[in-house]
């Protein structure tokens, strides 16, 4: 049996569509109704059960992980100890191997930020935990340009804070597709994967492809620290916006261009571009729609 929590989120919408007809699946969400939707998109309906399950419901969790081998750990909360109930909820329950969603940024060095640091301490639980453990660390994924949708379809503009500034984006489909053969397969017990996509790419030049795509043109606007600064504050609390500024510094001095062919070797292929990324899901940018 293999758990997949993050139902909900972009990496596990893929991996639930990924996971072979020969695996029992169980996907943890604290709206198990939504999941159950997500679920019958992708065409997983009768193969895959989905539990109702909190980080903070110790009964819940036990019941998630009941009969469970193997997991797909997600958690977004800096603040809480998610992963330390979950672990803990693993242990007790007989789970052998989690398999863990980190981000690239933890190799960084200078990288000091609120939510790096987590990640760090988050890994660092894992690995003393008594299970298995492997670590996928993305970098931020392609699909964060559907922000952009909105003033593409209402003005053909994209802004963005440092346009200029290379990132090695990575396909979320490509992470799924890493983390179920990751969650599938014997070979990768104390392995941590750094993902990114085939090139580093900037902001303003995603902008140029995704209107030759489209096939009109489309404005890069450079956005002022203080409008980004705002933008975010409506979505996040303080502490993780100082993060996402100093992430986005980071990302100005060169730390996220690097490119690795993980993706490759894990798969057999290339990594996906921004662009064949964006060919799929033009409909969401497309003016009119």
């Amino acid at each position: 049996m293999i758990l997949v929590t993050g139902g909900t989120g972009t990496v596990g919408r893929e991996l639930v569509g990924r996971l072979g007809a020969g695996w029992r699946v169980r996907v943890m969400a604290r709206d198990p109704a939504r999941v159950a939707g997500l679920v019958r998109v992708v065409g997983a309906a009768g193969r895959v059960e989905v539990v109702g399950g909190d980080y903070r419901d110790p009964r819940s969790l036990a019941a998630a992980l009941e009969g469970v081998q193997t997991a797909f750990l997600v958690t977004t909360d800096v603040a809480g100890g998610d992963d330390e109930r979950f672990l803990a909820a693993a242990r007790g329950a007989g789970v052998r191997r989690v398999v863990k969603l980190s981000a690239a940024a933890v190799l960084d060095e200078q990288a000091d930020d609120l939510i790096t640091r987590w990640q760090r301490g988050m890994e660092d639980l894992l690995r003393v935990s008594g299970l298995e453990w492997t670590l996928l660390r993305p970098r931020a994924f392609v699909s964060n340009a559907l922000a952009w949708a909105p003033s593409v379809r209402s003005a053909r503009i994209v802004r963005a804070l440092y346009g200029s500034s290379p990132h090695a984006c990575v396909d979320p489909r490509d992470v799924a597709e890493v983390a179920a053969r990751v969650l599938t397969q014997e070979g990768h017990a104390g392995c941590a994967y750094t993902l990114t996509g085939p090139e580093a790419v900037t902001a303003a030049g995603q902008t140029e492809q995704l209107g030759r795509l489209l096939g009109i043109r489309l404005r890069y606007e450079e956005l002022s620290l203080d409008a980004a600064r705002a933008a975010w504050a409506g979505r996040y609390p303080a502490p993780v916006v100082q993060a996402l500024l100093q992430s986005a510094q980071r990302q100005r001095a060169g730390a996220k261009a690097g490119v690795t062919d993980t993706v490759g070797a894990l798969t057999g292929r290339r990594a996906g571009s921004f662009a064949g990324w964006a060919r799929d899901h033009l409909a969401a940018f497309t003016p009119g729609s």
